[in-house]
């Protein structure tokens, strides 16, 4: 029997590249695109990161050159993570005014403050000298509320450098809280928290800690970040952030828990973020190398991947490189 209608067939929107294009549901743009940056106290020149090809440790100077290149390229903003030559039980680099993040983001906001969104990473394990996120009581366990003092003080000092935006990571129960009490009596009511509310006790965050040498040196965070079996623990904890002040909310990593970046970005009306980490970058990187897959396609294929979950807001290593691709097409 012949239909008296007309048949839709979908594949002729897919003929050509410019059909595709104009009738994309989801399009990854370069300024929802934010470039996590290192910088390193006590070193002469730019270092790179062997499990992360491309990712450099950064002196001032060079980081200031990666930012500038990075901002010309259209991205939406960067992140900060700083390396301190000395570490200590409680971080004291961490909120030190003259401490390597807070030099840092004073340079960049002199430099490109204007043009970008400076975010700062706003935790104490790249600080310790025990690795964990966190002051440690006498047994050795993180002290939540003695840790909660310290990220209030770190936001009020990064703010004061000039970060836009504070990111806390530490996964403390009550952090956004004590944060945004902190900015706003420190006349900081304009500096904005993205809670990394929904971060997992994952396996793939071994490159980052190769380049922010932040590796605990006993035990692991299971009993702070969140389990990955835990399906229904992650909205719990965003809409926690969000009623303690948060403005953006974060999932991390993020091609491993699509299904959480969906199950929040439908539930809440605040930018939602996701964090593309250094294990996703260097897994793609490695398989690249060894020429089992098309680098550019996946690259593009794993971010899109991102955003039709639900991510407004996407961090990641090749940001700069994927808005530049984006922009001269």
């Amino acid at each position: 029997m012949t239909a008296n209608y007309p048949v839709t067939r979908p594949r002729r929107l897919r003929k050509t590249q410019a059909l595709r294009r104009l009738v994309a549901q989801v399009d990854v743009r370069p300024s929802s695109l934010v470039l996590p940056l290192f910088v390193k106290e006590g070193i002469g020149e730019a270092q790179p990161v062997p499990s992360m090809p491309g990712v450099m440790q950064h002196t001032r100077d060079s980081l200031r050159k990666a930012a500038a290149e990075a901002v010309d390229a259209g991205i939406g903003g960067l992140i900060l993570f700083g390396v301190p030559a000395v570490k200590d039980g409680r971080g004291s680099a961490a909120d030190d005014p003259r401490g390597i993040v807070q030099l840092a983001l004073a340079d960049l906001a002199a430099e490109v403050g204007h043009d970008t969104v400076l975010m700062a990473d706003l935790c104490l394990d790249e600080y310790t000298d025990h690795g964990h996120c966190g002051v440690l009581t006498p047994s050795g366990e993180v002290d939540n509320d003695a840790t909660l003092e310290r990220y209030a003080a770190i936001a009020v000092a990064q703010a004061a450098a000039g970060a836009h935006v504070v990111a806390p990571s530490g996964m403390m129960d009550g952090q956004v809280a004590a944060i945004r009490a902190s900015l706003d009596s420190a006349g900081f009511g304009d500096v904005a928290i993205c809670a990394y509310s929904a971060k997992y006790a994952s396996a793939f965050y071994g490159p980052f800690r190769d380049a922010a040498e932040c590796a605990p040196q006993f035990g692991d965070r299971s009993s702070y970040q969140q389990d990955p079996a835990a399906a229904k623990d992650a909205l719990r904890e965003v809409l926690l952030d969000i009623d303690e002040g948060a403005d953006i909310v974060m999932i991390k990593p993020a091609l491993g828990y699509l299904d959480v970046i969906a199950s929040v970005a439908a539930a809440v009306q605040l930018p939602v973020a996701a964090y593309q980490v250094s294990g996703e970058f260097a897994m793609v990187e490695a398989a690249a190398a060894n020429g089992w897959l098309d680098r550019d396609r996946v690259i593009m294929e794993t971010l899109t991947a991102i955003r039709r979950a639900g991510a407004d807001i996407i961090l990641t290593y090749w940001a700069a490189e994927v808005a530049r691709r984006l922009v001269t097409g």
